[in-house]
This record gives C-alpha cells, sequence and structure tokens, in this order.
C-alpha cells in the first residue's frame, strides 16, 4: 500500500438498506379528522442503495474480483472464475434488490440482504483457498500490510480508488486486499441486518401499515405501534402490556360501533 494517500477519517458507520420513513412511528392523526387528513404511508420510500457505503464497497468487491480472476486464474477450463465472479455479483444485486424491495417488504429486504451476506462469505472461502492453494496465507491481523489496507479501505469506496491497485499488484497482495475488503463490507451488512431487523420489530411490515391506513382515512385515532406482531415484544411484561393495549383499543373500537348503531 506504500504510496497511496490515506487521508485522516473514516467513513465509518453504514446507513440503512432503506432510506427515510413515513413519520414517527407513534404519530397519531387526530380523532374525527377529515377522510385522507394525516394518513401513514403503506409503501415506505425505498431504493436509495447506490448512496450506501456497503454498497459502494460491494461494488468495488465485484470489479476486483473480476479483475483477480482475469489476472491470475485460468481463462477457460476454470469453475473457480465462474464462482468467484457469481458470487461478488450476487452480493451486489442482493443489496440493491433487497433495498428496493424494502418499500412493501420487510421481510423480503432482510432475506435479501442475509443472501448477500452469505455470498460474501462464500467468495471469502474461494480467496483464503487460493492463497492455501499456492503456498500464501491471509495476512495476520497485526500485520502492517493489513493495518494499512484496513485504514485505506476505510477511506476508499469506489473502484477509482483501487483500480490501479488491484490491476498492478501482484496475487497475494490482491488477494489479501480483496480480503480485507470483504470484511468490511460483511461487517457493514451485518450492523445493516441487524437495523433492518430491530426497525420491523418495531414498525412492524406492510399489513400494519395497511391497517393504520384504512382506520386514519376514516378519520379515526391509530397508532401503528399497538399493530405491531406480538412476537416483536422483548420479554413477558412488554408482550402482556402489547397485548393489554390490543385488547383496549378493541374493546373501544366495538363501544363505538355499539353506540353508531344503538346497539346499546
Amino acid at each position: 500500500m506504500t504510496g497511496h494517500p490515506r487521508p485522516p477519517g473514516q467513513t465509518g458507520q453504514e446507513c440503512r438498506g432503506s432510506p427515510g420513513s413515513p413519520g414517527s412511528p407513534g404519530s397519531r392523526g387526530s380523532p374525527g379528522a377529515a377522510a385522507g387528513s394525516a394518513v401513514p404511508k403503506i409503501v415506505l420510500p425505498h431504493g436509495g442503495y447506490k448512496k450506501l457505503i456497503v454498497y459502494r464497497k460491494s461494488e468495488v468487491i465485484y470489479q476486483g474480483t473480476v479483475a483477480f480472476c482475469r489476472r491470475f486464474l485460468p481463462a477457460h477450463g476454470d469453475r473457480t472464475v465462474d464462482q468467484m465472479t457469481q458470487a461478488a455479483r450476487s452480493c451486489k444485486q442482493n443489496i440493491a434488490e433487497g433495498s428496493a424491495a424494502s418499500g412493501t417488504s420487510k421481510e423480503t429486504e432482510i432475506k435479501l440482504t442475509n443472501v448477500a451476506r452469505a455470498t460474501l462469505d462464500e467468495l471469502m472461502e474461494d480467496y483464503l483457498d487460493w492463497l492455501k492453494t499456492h503456498g500464501f496465507a491471509e495476512w495476520a491481523l497485526d500485520d502492517n500490510r493489513r493495518i494499512a489496507a484496513r485504514n485505506y479501505a476505510k477511506e476508499h469506496a469506489d473502484w477509482d480508488g483501487w483500480q490501479q491497485i488491484l490491476e498492478t499488484r501482484p496475487a497475494e497482495t490482491v488477494a489479501n486486499l480483496m480480503l480485507t475488503l470483504c470484511h468490511q463490507t460483511r461487517y457493514l451488512l451485518d450492523k445493516m441486518i441487524a437495523a433492518q431487523e430491530e426497525d420491523f420489530k418495531k414498525h412492524g411490515g406492510v399489513r400494519e401499515r395497511m391497517h393504520a391506513a384504512r382506520t386514519a382515512t376514516r378519520g379515526e385515532d391509530w397508532d401503528k405501534s399497538v399493530y405491531s406482531r406480538l412476537d416483536a415484544a422483548a420479554d413477558v411484561v412488554e408482550l402482556m402490556a402489547r397485548a393489554s393495549e390490543i385488547k383496549r383499543k378493541v374493546d373501544q373500537t366495538v363501544w363505538g360501533i355499539k353506540k353508531r348503531k344503538g346497539w346499546q
């Protein structure tokens, strides 16, 4: 890594896979409000994956893997080439597809992000296998080369910053640089998956948003958090509290219907 600038600072934390939200989870429409006012969105803002650091790093991994295979693996007769390039591409594509799907299905978003992580693990195994079969090893955590690579990777998340390095350095160096990039990307994917799971636990999915939207459209009081899944509760106390609140809401709704229909 000698001779390449390493500006201070780090890009650090990864933002979420689906930027934006329809407002505070506990926001309420006013009781008796006109239909259509303060109606929560059913399809959330989604996409925007090209701005994510994790996606940009996955693009570098794909381009770098293509360059590695072209330079150091046989052009024909070696299935490893297809396996490595497809694994690298799958990681990138599943991040993009998960972000696009997040507007309507948080479950799909989480699944695809996990697929991206799994294919990245597969790619890392291929790089480790290549190093072993050629008499090399992955740089140790305290190896100065790995430390320099890690610092450089934190500052450079685009192909322009990596192309010359990955297309000119020797095979052992390139393989280790790719592993460094993979480690950082896997860390960001883990953070993304944790954030997606937490978001789903708190805010539910499309069914909860549809229910809240219908309720708000009728001008009735709504609280999206009340309709979250019971199994999202963190412990028994929260579960009982959530169930009690749902029962209270149901009783309140039944009472209102009886009053309007004169069934009292």
